[in-house]
């Protein structure tokens, strides 16, 4: 399998990532909309419709959904679905979870590296797209890598690359 790095012009989503844009999709066509229908039929009851500000507001929320649902139909299209057991483990790469030593703070993180779709920096899953997911695609074991960050340089040092937890 080549670099996961150099599609960096489609989405790139795993499996589980794939489900969860599936789910949201169809959530968002049938329930969702159903919503916004009724809230439309609703403030519609309201009576004049040019000084009817539940009615825009309705609408509005419309056209939001159905942009939502439009921008998630493309992703789901378009986008590469990674088998992140298929991966491989010699670099660091879309699917893998990094294990890294930040000499600033002398403690070991942990980092899985996954589709800006499915990033969660609070529970350590970086973008591919991120400053310090995109330093660490295509990395080795061993290697150090300097990130330029607004607060600094973040310098970590590869330990162990292993498959997505």
């Amino acid at each position: 399998m080549s670099n996961l790095h150099e599609h960096s012009n489609r989405t790139v989503v795993s499996l589980e990532g794939m489900k969860k844009l599936e789910e949201k999709l169809q959530y968002l066509s049938t329930i969702r909309r159903a919503e916004v229908a009724e809230q439309i039929a609703v403030a519609r009851g309201f009576g004049d419709l040019n000084e009817n500000a539940e009615y825009d507001e309705a609408k509005n929320e419309q056209s939001r959904l159905e942009a939502e649902i439009i921008d998630l139909e493309n992703t789901i299209r378009t986008a590469l679905v990674i088998d992140d057991s298929s991966v491989s483990t010699d670099r660091v790469n879309i699917g893998t979870t990094v294990r890294v030593y930040d000499e600033e703070y002398g403690e070991e993180i942990e980092y899985t590296i996954v589709g800006a779709r499915e990033s969660d920096p609070l529970n350590n899953r970086i973008s591919n797209e991120s400053p310090v997911g995109a330093a660490l695609l295509g990395k080795k074991r061993g290697q150090t890598v300097k990130i330029d960050a607004p607060g600094g340089t973040i310098i970590l040092k590869i330990r162990d690359i292993q498959h997505k937890k």
